[in-house]
């Protein structure tokens, strides 16, 4: 008797999954009468059970079955209570048997989940490690902040505009505060890992995702109390315009793609400046010792994300009010102005204003990169106020390059 290929199939995934949840319980089983109460077999007839339960197509079946499981272990486990045991083979175990059921309807979903459920498991020493000595309780804090900010308050933004211009929406706002949130904590976690190691080229650069006048504020007073890491602090200032840049491109394409399109040659050429003058800063920079890395604060400070929505607001508000004044002049003016505060603000403002169809994107480009001129200005005085003399010359040079090959690319494209 041959079995159909539709039964084959989430029967052999259904034991596989019982299988590769099994075999990492069973190295973690124990021996004697503490020793866990399900091991590889278990796992994997447990596993078969709910894809037999869905086969029959009987969800009471599946329940029972479930109920039944859980009634076992629930005794196992008050055997055990004494010893504190705990209940992640309890747990894993019950989840076996619904990732075995749901392999008979979603056979390619229940096999990943499968692989994940493993790595949990395998994890748990490194997730141990991480929650109770890598994280730190602020850290802990924020991060539910911003779970909160994407799960909770996103979802209750209203996706329309809401002023008389027609350009302020709240949801699209923030959008871009959970992005620059996000993107923070990337440069946030990687700069933890990385550590001091990579010198601070690379601190420059991650820290840069954070905030880039911080990080070339910090550079400054890095060389006021090291003079001999000029070059090195240099490198790693110019390289969080790098961070800018691709923050932009982020932010950009989050807000509105053809914009992006449309703004694809400014940055690139950009970028390409920013990059080749780091590099000519790293060859000079060959024989610098790094320090320790620097500390430029919590990525995931919600009072500075809701000051960017402020300001993105005003902006907005601004840029629409000038539209109507001035036309496409008073979006330009608006820009440059909006760029000494965030040069990314900016560009969602004038994003926004194109995915709205109150602009085109090629509109949209001069604006964003007013913007970004601005922003390049107020790094400059931050160059020459935080740093001495010397770290100012080897910065704004830089910043004058990136700025001018964004605007020839603009003339070209």
């Amino acid at each position: 008797m041959t079995l159909p290929a539709d039964l084959v199939a989430p029967l052999a995934v259904a034991a596989g999954i019982g299988l590769l949840i099994g075999a990492e319980r069973e190295r973690r089983k124990g021996d004697g009468p503490t020793r866990s109460p399900a091991g590889i077999r278990t796992f994997t007839l447990v596993s078969l059970l709910g894809s037999m339960s869905m086969l029959l197509d009987s969800a009471l079946l599946l329940v029972a079955l479930t109920l039944a499981v859980a009634a076992l272990l629930a005794v196992a486990y008050f055997k055990q209570s004494h010893d504190d045991p705990g209940l992640t083979t309890e747990t894993a175990l019950i989840l076996t048997l619904l990732l075995g059921a749901l392999a008979v309807r979603e056979i390619q979903l229940a096999a990943a989940l499968s692989v994940l459920v493993a790595i949990v498991l395998a994890a748990r020493d490194r997730l141990h490690h991480f929650a109770r000595s890598i994280l730190s309780q602020r850290e802990w804090n924020n991060a539910l902040v911003l779970g909160a900010a994407v799960f909770v308050l996103w979802p209750l933004m209203p996706d329309r505009t809401i002023d008389p211009y027609g350009v302020l929406n709240l949801h699209t706002i923030w959008r871009f505060v959970i992005l620059m949130l996000l993107i923070g904590a990337l440069g946030h976690i990687t700069q933890r890992v990385l550590g001091a190691r990579l010198g601070l080229p690379l601190t420059g650069l991650f820290s840069g995702f954070v905030s880039s006048i911080a990080t070339i504020g910090a550079m400054g007073v890095r060389v006021t109390q090291a003079p001999d890491q000029l070059n090195a602090a240099a490198t790693g200032a110019v390289l969080s315009t790098v961070s800018t840049l691709l923050q932009l491109a982020i932010v950009i394409a989050a807000t509105h793609r053809p914009t992006l399109l449309a703004l694809a040659l400014p940055l690139a050429c950009g970028l390409v400046a920013a990059l080749l003058y780091a590099a000519l800063m790293i060859a000079l920079s060959a024989h610098s010792q790094p320090g320790p890395a620097l500390q430029l604060g919590s990525p995931f400070d919600m009072k500075g994300a809701l000051l960017l929505s402020l300001i993105i607001s005003g902006i907005l508000l601004m840029s629409g009010a000038f539209s109507s004044w001035f036309g496409s002049n008073g979006i330009l003016l608006a820009s440059f102005i909006g760029g000494f505060a965030d040069a990314h603000s900016v560009a969602v403002s004038a994003a926004s204003l194109a995915a709205q169809g109150k602009i085109s994107s090629h509109a949209a480009a001069a604006p964003i990169l007013a913007g970004l001129t601005a922003n390049s200005l107020s790094k400059c005085v931050v160059a020459l106020t935080s740093g001495n003399r010397d770290f100012a010359k080897r910065v704004i040079p830089g910043l004058f390059l990136v700025t001018f090959m964004a605007w020839a690319g603009l003339a070209l494209s």
